[in-house]
């Protein structure tokens, strides 16, 4: 049976709420460290919260410049180079990370982080923000790393493991809805839902000169690897007849290079914009293309808080993140041919009704959602 939670988000006092953890041994707790990332951003922004706590990770990349991050023992290891090779050594990292104790300890979770003990439940708090559970453990259709026949048996124990060593853990918060069922279904926990932070104010603000583009082309934005369905997008944007720009890096670029040759409409590729470029990406784009199931997918908003409005499937976190109709439209197939009458559609749309839905999902939203989640939590 599912346990019991609390589902709704408490409003945030004016005061700050977590100003009494001031006095406490808090600890923040998060997987490997990469230079970029939702998951990575999470992390700061909790950090930002709680600025005297401790802050563990199993390693940090070479490319990551984030001070004052305590790295595990794993990260003198080889195994900090392959995920895949230290995630069984993983609930054994986070039970022997430190003989430190603290009063709070609170993960950001999606592998094994949620699992950490630092101290027995009975003195300590445990909370953990869900990214979503181990998806190449739970869920090898989505994470191709974990649906080979032979890894059957492994993941059964791993499952077997993460329930069983996630028991003392008080509160859960996850990503999403998606996130949220998944917890039910795979821990039998309850969850409140605070969407990721995303700098919606940086993408809304762009220079006139951006703003004031002729929305001629559609736009794909991501990492550029087989279940994003970037393939899909370039065949979207030929059925539809319009200019696609494919925005990103990863290890599909050959094959997608391939792809837009076999299209008759024009396709540009941009490899790994900064962050100025990609806004105006956003700005000039006619839609964002957004074919794929995402637990949340920060990308939809970050378009949306430049007015661009998202055609994407109805699954997963775009039942969150995209009012169907009025922000942008929602496809049942992934036939590219379903999504031509939408694309056609889109100037029935508001830009500014789209950049406001957008700013629900801003980084002070977060942060005072995560604030009230703490302190409740801790009640």
């Amino acid at each position: 049976m599912v346990d019991q939670g609390t589902t709704a988000i408490p409003h945030a006092n004016p005061a700050n709420p977590l100003d009494h953890l001031a006095s406490r041994r808090v600890a923040l707790v998060h997987e490997w460290f990469g230079a970029t990332g939702g998951s990575e951003n999470v992390f700061r922004q909790i950090s930002d919260l709680l600025p005297h706590a401790e802050r563990f990770v199993l390693w940090k990349d070479h490319d990551a410049t984030e001070p004052n991050l305590r790295e595990s023992w794993l990260s003198r290891t080889p195994l900090r180079h392959t995920k895949a090779g230290a995630l069984p050594m993983m609930p054994l990292v986070w039970r022997t990370l430190s003989r430190e104790r603290f009063d709070v300890v609170i993960s950001s979770s999606h592998a094994f982080a949620h699992t950490v003990q630092l101290g027995s439940p009975e003195q300590t708090r445990y909370l953990s923000y869900v990214h979503s559970p181990a998806r190449y453990v739970w869920s090898p259709d989505f994470d191709g790393r974990g649906s080979s026949p032979l890894l059957a048996l492994p993941r059964r124990i791993l499952q077997s493991a993460d329930v069983r060593l996630s028991r003392h853990v008080h509160s859960y918060a996850a990503n999403s809805q998606e996130v949220r069922a998944r917890i039910a279904r795979y821990w039998r926990r309850d969850a409140v839902v605070i969407n990721p932070p995303v700098d919606v104010d940086y993408f809304a603000s762009a220079p006139a000169a951006d703003q004031g583009q002729t929305r001629d082309y559609l736009l794909g934005m991501g990492r550029w690897i087989p279940y994003k369905n970037f393939d899909l997008i370039i065949q979207i944007a030929d059925a539809a007849g319009l200019p696609v720009v494919i925005a990103g890096s990863g290890p599909e670029e050959a094959a997608l290079r391939r792809a837009a040759e076999r299209v008759r409409v024009p396709v540009t590729f941009e490899v790994r914009p900064s962050k100025e470029r990609l806004r105006q990406l956003y700005w000039g784009a006619r839609a964002l293309l957004f074919p794929v199931h995402e637990d949340f997918g920060i990308i939809p908003v970050e378009a949306q808080a430049c007015g661009t409005p998202v055609v994407g499937l109805r699954r997963g976190g775009l039942l969150e993140t995209v009012v169907d109709g009025e922000t942008g439209f929602l496809v049942d197939s992934l036939d590219p041919r379903s999504f031509v009458p939408p694309v056609h559609q889109l100037r029935e749309l508001s830009p500014d009704r789209v950049r406001a839905h957008a700013a629900g999902f801003s980084e002070q939203q977060f942060a005072a959602r995560m604030a009230a989640w703490i302190a409740d939590a801790l009640r």
